[in-house]
């Protein structure tokens, strides 16, 4: 049977399922489980993107050693630019070993033959990590016999390209970082032995994206329940774990990557909202600012809050507060309470506009 929802319910859901309802999280721990990753960016215009997520779920308390050490001491570990649990790993482990038979693709045009045309260079990587690793890229000698070919930033860069391709297939891992610098390693070395079996692996995947999400439009293979929202097209899938128990908001402020808004097509379907990162924007075409966090307030998103972090004075700097529509006194009250809890959490003052 099709579940039936208004968009106040499908918006309830998708908040609940971010862990950006009332009831927080536990721990770091909980939150990197639940969401299942989070994006490793290192825009620091307010904070790193993982960190201000994790802020957004736990508040204050957060303390952005915790993730570096984590990832110091592989309770999490990085790949493909996303921060999952060590323990998550088993879950990818078949595909990495599927993505070495032949005509596999990388999600890159002819990357597998490329792969193969460099068999010495791949050796020549593998053999280096196994006696000096962890290493930087930067250790790492080019001994390509062909030349990775690409009409974008990417060409030519035949070390970066086949760590890539080798993470891919399980046989490199992200052992820790150097500050901004990755250091790598044989995967062997890095992941847990343990391999769950594909077609089990993409089920409790997919269990864990809906989970997260708490409704999508495609899920392979298709968990949860079919569902209908009144006013927007087409079919979703939601996990009925999220359709008992009432819903308590609260107010938040989100990274520009933050999962909830992500999907720019499924933030204007469930939440109306107008909203694009503009950074890469000259600055007399932004509307909202440089890196502009959108503002939650219980299932709405209300507006966006320009701020930047400037370490260098010691304040975080708030440019301006845009409403999409004018805050009543609470709402803005709670706003200003997040602002100041974002500014104690960095550890800086506060400049706000008079």
């Amino acid at each position: 049977m099709t579940v039936e929802l208004s968009r106040t319910e499908a918006r309830r859901i998708a908040v609940r399922a971010q862990l950006l309802d009332r009831h927080r999280p536990a721990d770091l721990y909980e939150t990197v489980s639940r969401l299942t990753f989070l994006q490793y960016d290192q825009t620091a215009a307010v904070a790193p993107n993982a960190d201000l997520v994790a802020w957004s779920r736990l508040g204050s308390s957060y303390r952005p050693a915790e993730l570096a050490e984590g990832l110091a001491d592989r309770t999490y570990v990085e790949l493909r630019g996303l921060i999952r649990p060590m323990d998550d790993i088993p879950l990818f482990r078949a595909d990495m070993a599927a993505w070495s038979a032949p005509d596999s693709q990388f999600g890159m045009p002819a990357a597998q033959h490329w792969v193969e045309a460099n068999d010495r260079f791949r050796r020549d990587v593998l053999a280096l990590l196994d006696v000096d690793g962890p290493v930087p890229q930067s250790s790492i000698p080019d001994t390509a016999q062909v030349p990775w070919d690409s009409s974008g930033w990417n060409n030519n860069r035949n070390v970066g390209m086949m760590l890539e391709c080798l993470i891919v297939r399980g046989e490199v891992a992200v052992a820790d970082r150097d500050g901004r610098e990755r250091l790598f390693d044989l995967g062997r070395r890095v992941y847990p032995d343990e391999v769950v079996p594909h077609e089990e692996a993409l089920r409790i995947r997919a269990e864990r994206l809906l989970r997260s999400l708490g409704l999508v439009r495609k899920v392979s293979p298709a968990v949860g329940e079919p569902a209908v929202i009144e006013g927007v097209r087409g079919t979703w899938r939601v996990d009925p774990s999220f359709l008992d128990g009432p819903f308590e908001g609260r107010t938040a402020l989100l990274s520009p990557l933050d999962r909830l808004i992500f999907d720019r097509k499924r933030m204007a379907d469930l939440f109306a909202f107008d909203y694009n990162l503009e950074m890469y924007k000259p600055a007399a075409k932004r509307r909202w600012g440089y890196y502009a966090l959108p503002i939650l307030s219980g299932d709405r998103l209300i507006g966006k809050l320009d701020a930047t972090a400037d370490r260098k004075q010691g304040v975080l700097r708030v440019d301006a507060i845009h409403e999409d529509t004018p805050f009543d006194a609470a709402t803005s009250t709670a706003v200003h309470a997040e602002i100041h809890d974002l500014a104690r959490w960095l550890h800086l003052g506060l400049d706000l506009p008079a």
